[in-house]
């Protein structure tokens, strides 16, 4: 399964000062928290999990952060530049 990354938490955007939209406002749902995608998916039995689509301010694009380390966690991988995935 691949799925919108774009942010890992709700106000992201505002958090960095690049924008004044919410991930919700943008039509994105954010990774984290009781309304993110790692909940939302966490109870579903899916083999592959990768998320794709990831804006700049997304800590889980650094191998080394805690947001990394809980997305991987949860079983999810992150896309990358010239990553391929076969269907």
């Amino acid at each position: 399964m691949m799925f919108d990354g774009t942010t890992f938490t709700e106000d992201e955007m505002q958090a960095h000062q690049v924008g004044v939209k919410t991930a919700v406002r943008m039509g994105h749902m954010a990774m984290s928290g009781e309304a993110g995608s790692l909940a939302a998916f966490a109870p579903l039995r899916i083999g592959r999990k990768v998320y794709i689509h990831i804006n700049n301010t997304n800590p889980v694009l650094s191998a080394d952060t805690p947001a990394r380390r809980t997305v991987e966690a949860a079983g999810w991988q992150v896309a990358y530049d010239g990553m391929e995935l076969e269907v």
